[in-house]
Parts: C-alpha cells; sequence; structure tokens
C-alpha cells in the first residue's frame, strides 16, 4: 500500500492506525509501484512520478524502440476513419499479426497513470481495436 499526505505527522498516524488492525511491514519511502518511478523534492514540496522506463520496455517488447520521434501523441493532419480499414484479405492477414489491441492497451495504462496527453490519441485509435488497418 502506498501512503501519501501533506505531513509526516498524518503519515505515521495513519500508519499507526492501521498496524494496530493488521500486520504490516513499513518499507520506508517507496521509489517505484506498478511501473512508475516515485521521486521528491523535500525542498520544493513536490512529487514525481515517471513511467520512462515502462514506455521504453513497451517500445521495445513491440519493436518500436526505433521509431520516428514525434512533438505531438497524434497529430491533426493524421485523419483515421473508416477509410482506413482493411480492405482486403491480405491486409486483414497482415492486422492479425499485430498485436494492436495489446498495444492500445499498453498505451491506456501509461495514460491512465502519467500521461494524460495521451487520452486523445488513444480514444482515436482505441475506436479501430475490433479492425485496425495499418494507418491505425
Amino acid at each position: 500500500m502506498l501512503i501519501a499526505a501533506k505531513s509526516k505527522t498524518d503519515i505515521d498516524a495513519f500508519k499507526a492506525m492501521l498496524s494496530s488492525e493488521f500486520e504490516m511491514k513499513d518499507l520506508g519511502a517507496a521509489k517505484k509501484i506498478l511501473e512508475m518511478e516515485i521521486w521528491r523534492d523535500k525542498n520544493a514540496g513536490l512529487l514525481y512520478v515517471s513511467q520512462k522506463k515502462y514506455i521504453e520496455k513497451l517500445l521495445q517488447s513491440f519493436q518500436m524502440e526505433n521509431s520516428k520521434l514525434v512533438s505531438t501523441p497524434l497529430a491533426i493532419h493524421f485523419k483515421l476513419d473508416v477509410s482506413t480499414l482493411p480492405s482486403t484479405d491480405e491486409e486483414n492477414e497482415y492486422m492479425n499479426t499485430i498485436p494492436y489491441s495489446s498495444v492500445v492497451g499498453s498505451l491506456m495504462y501509461a495514460m491512465v497513470c502519467t500521461r494524460p496527453d495521451l487520452a486523445h490519441a488513444v480514444s482515436v485509435v482505441s475506436r479501430f481495436m475490433s479492425n485496425p488497418g495499418k494507418a491505425h
């Protein structure tokens, strides 16, 4: 369980309450949880959360680590609609070899945890989960 509060006093009180009811082990300050790296700047009072390693592993597992970088998740010139659906048996067979729904699901996880800027792009590509085309 990850506990966060404005003050150490609040954290200590919460941990005391939990330990009076449950057996627990204090692992100290969290550095990583659920594929998210956590660090904080005590002086500035800031907490940082990153999924850089998760994204790198994701790119590697889908053989996309050498993909071209872009400045925005889905540029306005990309038009994904039904006209880009597979129209031949060859295109359908090819798309059956692509783990499209796994990629979209992995992006959804990153979006929910640390990358809200991906929301629109993930929303658009998720519309084609049942029948993705090469453009998707």
